[in-house]
């Protein structure tokens, strides 16, 4: 499934760009701009309320902020680094784009059943954000997603409900759901495409769902809060974020056991690789910093204060040939 997502294989779109890492703060209401380089700051500009996630655009063209207290996507020129212009969908938690890039889907995501009715999928023309449908997910909490190997379905988590929904990408229906427990949280498919990894908070680990049956096939247990997840640009190794634990799990796909477990403090979050893998960039989500790590050696490289609450950061440009959101690009 990642392939095209090894350590150089830069696109000719964006292989020119100047690596920079954006990192939204949900609190501060503003994008830091960072250069890997030095491990500083080196821009900075206001979006709406609640920027959560920074997701490349379907075909690597821009970025989209989702300001989600503004019912808006700040969009980024990666070439001048800097806010460009916003388009208002209502909501926006979370952005993902269908494995053909025809689609744009916004995560609308409230935690409570009371709002049941506003949690769910917006799916948009992604070249008109013309409104396509909007489907309610029957589990409160809609939040992480990835698609299947081939793109006809994805998997939806719903956080406070314990339980996936799968969801048909062509038909925008929901078509079935596993219950998982806990407080599920990242989805990610395997290399191979045989399953999907979903990091359960509630649980402290990760729980496998077979693809094909869509039943829950083991639980890897890695630590407290399990939140992030992030594949080795190799395809080997499966990085968790246990964010109440202050660590981050090494799991070897191939065998779906625990290698390694790194202490590196404060709230780990969301992670972002470097375009060679030398380097991972985490958000501690309630700490207001970043820390920067050697995967090679699992040892913290640099910790650099952001903001309020820094979330779903991006490392830009990526490998691959088309983005399906933040940090998942094949």
């Amino acid at each position: 499934m990642y392939a095209f997502t090894a350590a150089g294989k830069l696109a000719p779109r964006v292989a020119g760009l100047k690596p920079l890492v954006y990192v939204p703060n949900e609190n501060s209401g503003d994008v830091a701009v960072i250069d890997p380089a030095t491990f500083t700051i080196v821009g900075r500009f206001r979006t709406g309320l609640s920027p959560e996630h920074i997701v490349p655009d379907w075909d690597l063209s821009r970025l989209y902020v989702t300001d989600m207290g503004s019912s808006r996507l700040t969009v980024i020129d990666p070439p001048a680094a800097a806010a460009a212009r916003a388009i208002g969908v209502p909501y926006p938690y979370n952005l993902y784009f269908t494995v053909d890039g025809s689609k744009a889907i916004v995560v609308d995501d409230f935690l409570g059943a009371r709002d049941l009715a506003r949690n769910g999928l917006a799916f948009y023309d992604r070249k008109t954000w013309k409104l396509l449908k909007w489907l309610e997910i029957p589990r409160t909490g809609a939040n992480h997603l990835d698609m299947s190997a081939d793109g006809s379905f994805m998997l939806v988590s719903g956080e406070t409900s314990g339980w996936v929904v799968k969801v048909d990408t062509r038909r925008m229906s929901v078509v079935g759901e596993v219950r998982v427990g806990g407080l599920p949280i990242d989805v990610r498919l395997s290399p191979d495409g045989r399953y999907f990894f979903v990091a359960n908070q509630g649980e402290g680990g990760v729980n496998v769902i077979d693809a094909r049956t869509l039943k829950v096939v083991s639980f890897i247990r890695t630590g407290t809060g399990a939140h992030g997840l992030g594949i080795s640009r190799d395809t080997t190794k499966l990085y968790v974020t246990n964010r109440l634990a202050g660590s981050i799990s090494v799991i070897e796909v191939a065998t779906q056991t625990v290698t390694a477990t790194w202490q590196v403090g404060a709230s780990p979050d969301m992670m972002a690789f470097s375009a060679d893998g030398s380097q991972m960039w985490v958000s501690n989500r309630y700490d207001g910093t970043i820390v920067v790590i050697d995967p090679a050696r699992g040892i913290v490289l640099r910790t650099i204060a952001t903001g309020a609450n820094p979330h779903g950061l991006v490392y830009w440009p990526q490998p691959g040939r088309y983005s399906i959101s933040t940090g998942i690009t094949r």
